[in-house]
């Protein structure tokens, strides 16, 4: 990647400061652990591959990174600004064509079609990162997504409910760590203008029409009059889901 300015530098050692602690928390990240980050190509996914690139050349434990993206099928997709910004970093990328798109919108005809293609896209990295050799999988999920997952399941399903920082898929043999747990999502918006990260665009036609924009909405709206809130429901999230105290 290009020499980072006074800006970018500032924002890249927030999210290294967030993330170390997330991986000292929860032991995320643990001696020789083979790590492949799920890129999307959105400012998440980057600026998580960037900031374990970083992270790779001073913390403690020693670990190997890799990258792969999932081509979901839908036609004007470029990943070549992907793998030449992959390369900088000097993380191996892999592209894995699919046609989720094809089975999502013309096979299952789905009306609500982002959990499935979610599901679908998980797979097919947790599969890809299990062929590559790689023992954990990073995801980019960030503060802001695990007070949204926990809003939409106690809202949707009746229970209050949230991914965990760590889980082990017996299926893929591979342990999923979301070392962005601390990361506000603004936090990273911030970083990714200062970087210029090479941002993917997403064709898919329910880009941002989701029950997810909705509780973003309803969040925003309710922060009006209580600025704790965010930092309230993560912590309800972390002590009555995850049992935590960290």
């Amino acid at each position: 990647m290009t020499e980072l300015d006074k800006n970018g530098k500032d924002k890249l050692r927030r999210l290294l400061s967030l993330t170390r602690k997330a991986v000292q928390d929860y032991d995320l990240i643990r001696e020789g652990d083979r790590v492949c980050v799920g890129l999307s190509g959105g400012k998440d996914s980057l600026a998580l591959l960037t900031t374990l690139a970083f992270l790779k050349r001073f913390y403690p434990k020693h670990f190997t990174l890799s990258a792969v993206t999932v081509s979901l099928g839908f036609e004007g997709m470029d990943f070549t600004p992907m793998r030449e910004y992959c390369a900088s970093l000097e993380v191996p990328l892999k592209v894995v064509e699919s046609d989720i798109a094809e089975i999502v919108f013309n096979i299952r005809k789905e009306q609500n079609p982002c959990a499935l293609c979610a599901n679908l896209r998980r797979g097919a990295v947790n599969d890809s990162a299990g062929q590559l050799g790689c023992n954990v999988v990073a995801l980019a999920h960030h503060k802001d997504d695990i007070i949204e997952t926990a809003l939409l399941s106690l809202f949707y399903e009746g229970r209050f409910y949230c991914f965990p920082p760590a889980t082990f898929l017996e299926r893929a043999q591979v342990r999923v760590i979301r070392p962005f747990l601390y990361v506000e999502e603004r936090e990273i918006r911030q970083f990714a203008e200062a970087t210029s990260l090479p941002i993917v665009q997403n064709p898919c036609p329910m880009d941002r029409a989701s029950s997810r924009a909705e509780i973003k909405e309803l969040i925003r709206t309710l922060e009006r009059d209580n600025k704790f809130l965010r930092s309230n429901l993560f912590g309800a999230v972390k002590r009555n889901i995850w049992n935590s105290e960290n």
